[in-house]
């Protein structure tokens, strides 16, 4: 099978789009971070099923994603921090794979959506919290588990995730290093739940592939535009729109 008989109708012109999408969520996870998977299977899934799209992301966020869980020398001391979150997303994941099946239809877009209004609103409107050493490991390991069920259902892994490890003071080196560590996890995990799933085969990697030079390219522009626009105003028109596409998945999956 040719890899791009995932995409529905046919390239090019669901290539082009496809391609476009991960260079746009490229470009916002250079400028914020992180948001690579989000923006990919909000947009994807208005042009694909959502098993499609989250089986199109896995490479492109897994490579991102271990880029982003540099430097080395510190990856250690911070996996300690937040291992019981990470064991808790294995866990989730693939509990929720067997449990839901593969990320498709209504409640799968319906979740997506509130997954999306959710991260907007804590974005716009929260601020991090603190979290007591010694909970770390116990709160981290339910946060994980949720975060996996999550993504199991909708193919987005930052809920309530980002949020924690916010909460966690890391700093903001920390901070980025473990959101690649824990977006790492759980693009691992996620594979492993599509392949349970049967929503992972090998024509699935062979277009996941072709997506990584698209995403590698517009991450590159995001972390040239970071140092030329304002983060907090981008991030505040990132958020907008995510709201706004979050509502839009909701709707959708309560009127089909």
């Amino acid at each position: 099978m040719n890899p791009m008989d995932l995409l529905p109708g046919g390239p090019p012109t669901l290539l082009a789009l496809t391609v476009a999408v991960f260079i746009l969520a490229g470009v916002v996870k250079g400028v914020v971070g992180l948001g690579l998977p989000t923006i990919s299977m909000a947009m994807l899934a208005l042009i694909m099923a959502p098993a499609q799209a989250a089986a199109l992301l896995i490479v492109p966020s897994l490579v991102t994603n271990l880029w982003q869980a540099r430097p080395w020398p510190t990856l250690l001391p911070t996996l300690r921090r937040i291992g019981a979150m990470q064991a808790g997303v294995c866990v989730g994941t693939v509990a929720g794979a067997r449990w839901l099946g593969a990320p498709s239809g209504h409640w799968a877009s319906v979740c997506l959506g509130l997954a999306l209004i959710a991260y907007a609103g804590w974005g716009l409107f929260g601020s991090p919290l603190g979290v007591p050493r010694r909970y770390e490991q116990a709160l981290g390991a339910a946060v994980g588990a949720i975060t996996g069920v999550i993504t199991a259902a909708t193919g987005v892994f930052v809920i309530p995730a980002v949020p924690f490890l916010q909460a966690l003071n890391l700093g903001r080196d920390g901070l980025i290093q473990a959101m690649g560590i824990s977006f790492t996890v759980s693009t691992v995990a996620l594979a492993a739940g599509l392949w349970l799933n049967g929503g992972y085969s090998s024509s699935a990697a062979g277009a996941s592939v072709l997506m990584l030079l698209p995403a590698l390219i517009g991450m590159a522009l995001g972390q040239w535009l970071r140092h030329r626009l304002s983060p907090r105003t981008f991030k505040l028109c990132f958020m907008i729109s995510l709201a706004l596409l979050g509502a839009y998945q909701v709707a959708q999956g309560f009127t089909a």
